[in-house]
């Protein structure tokens, strides 16, 4: 008799509108327990469920409908064609990496863990989670637009290695490393504006004539080709650096920074002279003579800017 329970209870499951085929797949692969939600019809799970590197190569889940899981949901490795039928919520990591996906329609609404989709056919990213808590992976994917993206993400995001001319549709709050790299990017426009951890964007270098549009607020390294802007010094003391020591190439691509334009300044001095007065007096004194003499300090600020001129401390942002 202790052999026929686990039979009864794998039984009583597939006859909730499964086909025995459906059901086997299920039972196979689940690390935990399942059942079919009465309300829904759809299949949830309490656990993990691990449908990676099939000899079969499934192309689809065979018809099977997935719910909730509240674990892990793998189905890397194998020739899927379409998430139709892939849980609408995943409490753990998704992955759906290495198949033969060319969109992501049908991919859960939120991802509590990590998010993977890299190595698909995928142009674009319509169709993602539009919540994911932990990283966002979909580097060499082919991808020729971010639209569809999230707007935030917990952790990393790394579009690598496709096919980008533009970052427009990116995620504009990155909890953790962005990296761009590899791509045929001429600017930065559409990056994100808050990126916690590194902003990557080299090998580019053949196409990037242009940092407009970088984030406002890097809190690791800017990494490019030509130069390397460590820990804290994604500000103006950091671009002046640039300015200084940087290499040809270098130095023209932190020019077009909107920050260190004249009439940015002097837009900001118009709309709040006060306030621009104490952000731009640390780094008066190292700036070029001829970016200085095109800023327009506002009558009566002249002094103001001499007493703030020495408290180095204060960032832009």
């Amino acid at each position: 008799m202790r052999h026929l329970v686990p039979f009864r209870v794998y039984e009583s499951k597939t006859t909730s509108g499964l086909t025995p085929e459906q059901g086997d797949l299920i039972h196979r692969n689940t690390r935990g327990t399942w059942s079919v939600n009465p309300t829904t019809g759809l299949v949830d799970i309490q656990g993990d469920f691990f449908f990676y590197d099939n000899d079969d190569g499934f192309e689809t889940f065979l018809g099977i409908k997935f719910g909730n899981v509240t674990g892990v949901f793998n189905c890397s490795n194998n020739q899927l064609q379409s998430l139709k039928g892939a849980p609408q919520e995943v409490n753990g990591n998704f992955y759906c990496e290495n198949n033969q996906l060319q969109s992501l329609k049908g991919a859960p609404r939120k991802v509590g863990g990590y998010f993977n989709c890299s190595h698909n056919l995928l142009q674009s990213l319509a169709g993602a989670p539009q919540e994911v808590v932990g990283d966002f992976d979909c580097y060499s994917s082919q991808l020729k637009s971010l639209a569809g993206a999230p707007r935030e993400v917990g952790g990393h995001f790394d579009c690598s290695y496709n096919h980008l001319q533009s970052l427009e549709g990116a995620p504009q709050k990155i909890g953790g490393h962005f990296s761009c790299a590899g791509n045929k990017l001429q600017s930065l426009e559409g990056a994100p504006q808050k990126v916690d951890g590194d902003f990557v964007c080299s090998h580019n270098h053949y196409q990037l004539k242009s940092l407009e549009g970088a984030p406002k607020q890097i809190d690791g390294t800017f990494e490019c080709d030509e130069f390397r802007l460590e820990v804290g010094e994604w500000n103006p003391k950091g671009w002046l650096e640039v300015l200084r020591t940087g290499y040809i190439k270098a130095k023209k691509l932190i020019l077009t920074l909107p920050y260190l334009q004249p009439d940015w300044w002097n837009s900001e001095l118009q709309r709040d002279p006060g306030k621009t007065v104490h952000f731009l007096a640390p780094w008066w004194k190292d700036m070029p003579e001829d970016m200085k003499s095109k800023i327009k300090i506002p009558s009566g600020y002249e002094n103001e800017l001499d007493l703030f001129s020495g408290f180095d401390e204060m960032g832009l942002f």
